[in-house]
């Protein structure tokens, strides 16, 4: 039946395939593939999922697709979704079940779901579902290489091999359009929202991972709209950070350091550095861990705190994160002593060079009379 549309996730699939995980500028990237097809026609949507099945990664999906399509199916048919209820408690459940309800009954479509374990019931997307992977797999050989520079850059290209398929079935997409609704005229919650105190350390616990944020907001109860891919933090209704959401798997606690969340308030007391739990954490990269290696065994206690604090600070106020840490470890590498108030010199006079010198020339004043003039002579 036309307008009826089915979704469903699916491992990533180079993991699929392959056995191992796609990589993103050499990482590995764990995801799933969210797939929305029309029944008739077999337009498809498909969106990269980081954290496995959950009620935001379904919401999310399903939403771009249909403002994409530019209209709402009268029925969406799931899989039982188990995934994405593992691990919930009794009132858990409820609240998604009742949030996925709202999100359907706000643009007008009938939710169903097969039973688990009977795929034939879903089989409008499972058998395409299979020809949509091989097509992608082609076009990964066709490309030559699963490397990708970006999550966002691996999604453009997604789009790009479905937007081929859905164009080859133009003349039956057309007529699922016709049988489609109208789209609301705005969109729905595709998000769950939580509450998470600021503690005296400057960070947060969401889903059993530990965030920084800005040291101004300890304290403060944030309102945290929780995406499948981000976080956006607000103190009462002002948005006040946005921030990347890191997955854990089982019972795993996860952490999302930025050292600039807290390092105003470490100047302050550089000593803290030392006993802080999420100290490795604060160091944003490998060369900053072989400074503190260094520094740490070659320098008094109170000094190490404080160079490595006051380092920290220089990068983040100055925006030179990776040049510093260059010059640092060229002057441990020559031998030299490491002196941070030359290090604040140099930096401060590089920064100040690299502004634009702009010149501004006073017009002369006189010709505002003659301004004056021409306007009297108008009149």
């Amino acid at each position: 039946m036309s307008g009826d549309a089915h979704v469903q996730f699916c491992e990533g699939l180079v993991g699929k395939f392959r056995r191992s995980t796609l990589p993103i500028n050499g990482e590995p990237l764990k995801h799933l593939l969210y797939h929305f097809r029309l029944a008739y026609s077999g337009w498809s949507y498909i969106k990269v999922t980081l954290g496995g099945e959950s009620y935001t990664a379904l919401a999310e999906g399903l939403q771009e697709a249909l403002w994409r399509l530019g209209g709402s199916p009268k029925e969406h048919r799931t899989d039982s979704l188990s995934a994405a209820f593992k691990n919930l408690n009794e009132d858990a459940i409820k609240d998604i079940t009742l949030k996925y309800e709202n999100f359907c009954l706000h643009y007008n479509m009938q939710p169903s779901r097969n039973n688990l374990g009977i795929s034939h019931e879903n089989g409008s997307i499972e058998s395409p579902h299979g020809h949509l992977k091989r097509r992608i797999l082609q076009a990964f050989l066709l490309r030559g290489s699963y490397d990708f520079t970006s999550v966002e850059d691996y999604q453009n290209w997604l789009d790009g091999v479905v937007s081929q398929h859905n164009r080859r079935n133009a003349k039956a997409v057309n007529i699922d359009k016709e049988a489609l609704q109208v789209l609301p005229n705005h969109k729905a919650t595709d998000y769950i929202e939580l509450s998470a105190r600021v503690t005296t350390s400057s960070t947060i616990e969401v889903r059993r991972v530990t965030y920084t944020v800005p040291s101004r907001l300890q304290g403060e109860t944030l309102k945290v709209h929780l995406y499948q891919d981000r976080l956006i933090c607000y103190l009462g209704s002002i948005h006040v950070i946005s921030l990347k959401r890191i997955h854990t798997m089982g019972t795993k606690r996860g952490r999302h350091v930025d050292y600039r969340h807290v390092i105003k308030s470490l100047i302050r007391k550089p000593q803290a550095f030392r006993y802080s739990r999420i100290r490795d954490d604060l160091l944003p990269n490998q060369a900053y861990k072989q400074i503190w290696e260094h520094v740490n065994k070659n320098m008094p206690s109170k000094s190490a705190c404080k160079f490595i604090v006051g380092l920290l600070y220089l990068a983040a106020e100055k925006n030179c994160e990776e040049g510093l840490a260059s010059e640092v470890l060229a002057t441990i590498a020559a031998g030299k002593a490491l002196i941070l108030e030359q290090l604040q010199l140099k930096f401060q006079s590089q920064t100040e060079s690299a502004l634009p010198s702009i010149e501004v020339r006073q017009h002369i004043l006189a010709d505002y009379n003659n301004l004056i003039m021409q306007e009297v002579s108008y009149a």
